[in-house]
């Protein structure tokens, strides 16, 4: 594996930062306060190749690897971690099951308007009931001639409102099933397909979060991803990949509560000197320092074997439950350095603090990693 960043690597990185310094520093605190989706932010991201950084060229994506990828969601998640989380669920959920497993005529109908940022996308597992827990999913789909007819809700949806299309989990066999359930491509605009309420959240509070909601909805047989019953299995497979996207989330979060903790620390005198000539701080930043190394080099680990073709599901469990981890351990050691004014807004450290935490939660919790671990370790 080749640890030094390649010429795209650092092309996507200054790209980054250049527009996240002009385009979303200067607003990413009105964002958190009135929890508004900057939905333009997403078109413009678009037009740098951004929403699109796995998806073929053929298709109207930037056509690159997983190495890239992380690199551009750590790069913005140093900046706003909500940002990052949405360009990750874009991509690597309703884009990356798209791309994974629709057909030909699927992938050119809806890929170039989702890659473009045009569009932007949604992807619905979780249920109200069934988090981790989605063998019993209960939104169901029942087949009505040339249609499926949805019936349900799904919740905790990353862009369930402003998106303009969802790929949708739903039961067409017996709860419990892995392989009673279907994969649909859910357009806006189909009747008897809402948004529901919209989630109050601790962080990440620019990346719209929202129920979605199903009645009546007849949806086109010709909308069903892949085999009927394969939706699970599909899922399972997404999933791995959107790990590595969540343990990329972590790592920029850490970055960046590591990078301002840092800066201050040098800042900051007390006792006529720097605070981090004091061995409490320095320590700090050093255990900091070192866990955010080992997260980046399993993040990429499992980045570069995913770029390779070979099965992911370990390196990314490893990969998303330690980089979660170190950024919630990061960010919160990062509010002790900045001291009272970690505990205000108008320092950086108690945003990354409240962000951070999602991450070992989202698209899997350290629990379920740990089960995913254990079972292949065991096996």
């Amino acid at each position: 594996m080749e640890l030094v960043a390649t010429e795209n690597q650092t092309m996507i990185a200054q790209m980054v930062r250049d527009f996240g310094a002009q385009h979303i520093k200067p607003h990413m605190m009105e964002w958190d306060e009135s929890q508004e989706f900057p939905k333009h932010i997403f078109h413009q991201l678009g037009e740098l190749g951004l929403m699109g950084v796995l998806v073929p060229q053929e298709y109207g994506g930037s056509g690159f690897g997983y190495v890239e990828y992380v690199t551009a969601i750590a790069e913005l998640s140093k900046i706003d971690g909500s940002i990052g989380l949405s360009m990750a669920a874009h991509n690597s959920l309703c884009t990356g099951h798209i791309l994974q497993h629709a057909s030909e005529e699927q992938k050119h109908k809806y890929l170039p308007k989702l890659a473009s940022g045009e569009w932007i996308g949604a992807w619905g597992l979780t249920e109200p009931n069934t988090g981790s827990d989605a063998g019993n999913m209960r939104t169901v789909a029942i087949a009505d001639g040339d249609h499926y007819v949805l019936n349900g809700a799904k919740n905790f949806i990353t862009h369930g409102k402003t998106g303009n299309v969802a790929v949708v989990i739903a039961r067409t066999g017996e709860v419990g099933d892995s392989r009673a359930m279907t994969a649909f491509i859910v357009e806006r605009g189909t009747p008897g397909f809402e948004a529901g309420r919209k989630e109050d959240k601790l962080g990440m509070r620019a990346s719209e979060t929202t129920e979605l909601i199903f009645t009546d909805c007849r949806i086109p047989k010709e909308n069903v991803i892949g085999k009927v019953g394969d939706g699970f299995v599909q899922a399972l497979k997404v999933l791995d990949g959107g790990r590595i996207s969540i343990a990329a989330l972590s790592l920029g979060i850490a970055q960046g509560a590591y990078e301002a903790a840092l800066q201050y620390s040098k800042e900051r005198h007390q006792f006529n000197q720097p605070i981090s000539n004091f061995q409490g701080i320095s320590f700090k930043l050093a255990d900091m320092a070192t866990e955010i190394e080992a997260a980046s080099l399993l993040t990429y680990r499992a980045a570069d074997m995913k770029d390779r073709g070979l099965n992911v599901n370990l390196e990314s469990a490893m990969a998303k439950l330690y980089a979660s981890e170190v950024s919630v351990r990061v960010a919160n050691e990062g509010v002790q350095i900045f001291g009272g004014y970690g505990y205000t807004k108008d320092y950086p450290a108690e945003k990354y603090y409240r962000d951070a935490k999602l991450c070992t939660i989202g698209e899997g919790t350290s629990e379920i990693q740990k089960l995913v671990i254990a079972r292949a370790i065991l096996k």
